[in-house]
């Protein structure tokens, strides 16, 4: 493929025409910028980044149909959907449309007037579908969720080991492949599998500021979670449960005390499941209370919170889920309940035996996500590989820091006796420190080391049978440049027992609460959802919540202030600009 004759300058004209924003950030820029050479590229951009745009903004530049691999139906139509309301030609294929529906999509297709085109991974390399390609002019392969290709990921699908051919039959054509988790060791296996040109990389942060966390224990989860829901009337959140039961008996509480939920699971007819989804979506049903078979297709901008009912299976897991709140950067919230009961089922019955040593050392780093005493984003952060050195003001711990001493020389011989070890793993590092220390306890050192992988001085590496190595930042304590703060496990111990039998959820969030209050923002939702309901949209296809409060707050007069909100484009204001604008000059 030649490379085209395009430049950023046509790329942001795009981006403000059809998703009304002024410019890219610095990770989307420079994806843009490879695609448009016609290089191989892999972005890892967290959830709600913004990585869409990294093949959506080409795909408006480039001759011919970006095809991208999406693993799941909902999440098709979900973004063609937004795109459409974009005033962007984006279509899907697949088994939820019938033979007529296909048909006129293809036909589409070839007359050259779809510019995005989503397919499954099985679709995209079956012989039929390619021969189709071979009647169009395919400009890029957009590979999304790009780790469901690697078997170290947090969610494997056989049909995307299927996308390794891909180079060798369309070697011209560029390949961007984009996940929102994964680790170094999955990055890896991503690039293997695909077999990408000297792929450009780029790693964003993962950092979501916007999103404050908390971790409580499972005791009286239901008292807690009617606390923290009792200053959220009208906010949309999702409840993630390991089993079906879980979603449906939570749902029904719900129900008494007057909220508007529904329960969610694969035990669910597809009709009911996508019944369920498009009434989230479109605001009607404010709760979903769900396993993990729900949510990667949501491109829901305005949800506002997450609950983990139980604990997750990993962080990658834990990361994706949660940061389902907040895509649209206004503040959300992150609540997950932690019991040991929780883990001793995850091993009982989630576990899978062909991986189970694999799975089982990364359960282990969400437990100790869970029990963990300092920054919660500190710890996801440098679980990513991300540094991350202050305290983010925004978590429970942060708001409510545990007393600390000393640990230096119990770091040091830690990584002391590492040191002298061939590839430990946490258990192997724990039996050789236990006899030559009879004042820290088993139970104790576990602790301690779970506090040193979480402060970023030891390291579990996935793809060496989980063995353990000192990272840079610890080699600075061994050779005593740095001291160490730990907390003690009474003190931890002695937290959890006060937190156990209180039925508040979390410190309430101020900064959250007030700003969402404002009588403007409320008014212009109205008319959003009229628009909504009137083009059968979902209301955040229309404006983000963080459009509209952008509107309340700055008071736009005319037509080019309007335009210079963050998120309406030309095609916005053609559609629902000037009666918005009404709304505004008649407050």
């Amino acid at each position: 493929m030649t490379k085209p004759n395009i430049d950023l300058t046509q790329a942001k004209k795009a981006l403000k025409k059809y998703f009304g924003y002024d410019s890219f950030h610095p990770t989307q820029e420079e994806a843009i910028s490879a695609v448009l050479a016609g290089k191989d590229t892999f972005v890892l951009m967290p959830t709600g980044g913004g990585k869409s745009m990294c093949y959506q903004i080409p795909a408006l530049l480039l001759e011919g149909t970006t095809i991208v691999v999406s693993p799941l139906i909902a999440l098709m139509k979900d973004q063609v959907d937004g795109l459409k309301a974009n005033g962007i030609a984006a279509e899907f294929l697949n088994s939820s449309l019938d033979l007529h529906e296909q048909n006129e999509i293809v036909e589409a297709l070839l007359e050259g007037n779809i510019q995005i085109l989503y397919v499954s991974a099985e679709r995209l390399v079956s012989p039929d579908f390619i021969k189709l390609l071979k009647k169009i002019t395919p400009n890029l392969f957009a590979i999304d969720e790009a780790h469901c290709i690697s078997s170290w990921g947090h969610d494997f699908r056989p049909d995307y080991t299927k996308l390794s051919h891909l180079k060798t039959l369309y070697p011209k054509i560029p390949i961007i492949a984009l996940t929102a988790t994964a680790d170094q060791t999955t990055r890896r296996d991503i690039l293997a599998q695909l077999e990408l040109d000297e792929p450009q990389e780029f790693v964003d942060s993962f950092d979501r500021p916007n999103i404050s966390l908390t971790v409580l224990p499972g005791r009286k989860r239901m008292e807690k979670i009617k606390d923290f829901l009792h200053d959220k009337p009208m906010q949309s959140g999702i409840i993630y449960c390991l089993t079906r039961k879980q979603t449906e008996s939570l749902a029904q509480k719900l129900q008494q005390l007057g909220l508007n939920a529904a329960s969610y699971h694969a035990g669910l007819k597809s009709a009911e499941r996508s019944r369920i989804q498009k009434s989230f979506v479109r605001d009607k049903t404010q709760i979903i209370c769900a396993t993990i078979a729900f949510g990667m297709g949501i491109d829901k901008s305005n949800v506002r919170w997450i609950i983990h009912y139980n604990l997750p299976k990993n962080i990658e897991g834990y990361y994706q889920e949660f940061g389902r709140a907040g895509r649209d950067s206004a503040p959300a919230q992150a609540l997950l309940f932690y019991t040991f009961a929780d883990v001793e089922m995850i091993k009982r019955f989630f576990i899978d035996t062909t991986q189970g040593s694999l799975q089982l050392a990364k359960l282990d780093r969400i437990k100790e996500y869970a029990e963990g005493v300092i920054c919660r984003r500190q710890i996801l952060l440098r679980y990513f590989d991300e540094s991350y050195e202050k305290e983010c003001g925004n978590c429970d711990i942060c708001a409510n820091p545990f007393p600390t001493l000393n640990g230096t020389a119990i770091t040091q011989k830690a990584l002391e006796t590492l040191q002298k070890m061939t590839n430990p793993t946490t258990q192997d590092l724990v039996n050789a420190l236990i006899p030559s220390s009879n004042k820290v306890s088993f139970a104790s050192w576990h602790f301690y080391l779970a506090q040193l992988k979480n402060l970023g001085l030891i390291r579990v590496d996935f793809s060496a049978n989980q063995t353990l190595t000192i990272t840079p930042k610890g080699k600075k304590v061994l050779s005593k440049k740095a001291k160490v703060k730990l907390v003690l496990l009474d003190t931890f111990i002695e937290r959890q027992e006060k937190a156990s039998k209180t039925t508040k959820s979390y410190t309430k969030n101020k900064v959250a609460k007030d700003y969402y209050e404002n009588e403007l923002f409320d008014k212009l939702k109205e008319i959003r959802a009229k628009f909504a309901k009137k083009n059968s949209l979902a209301a955040y296809m229309v404006f983000s919540d963080k459009t509209l409060l952008e509107m309340a707050n700055e008071k736009p007069k005319n037509k080019a202030e309007m335009l210079n909100v963050s998120g309406v484009g030309e095609v916005k204001w053609e559609r629902y600009g000037q009666d918005f604008l009404d709304i505004i000059l008649h407050e």
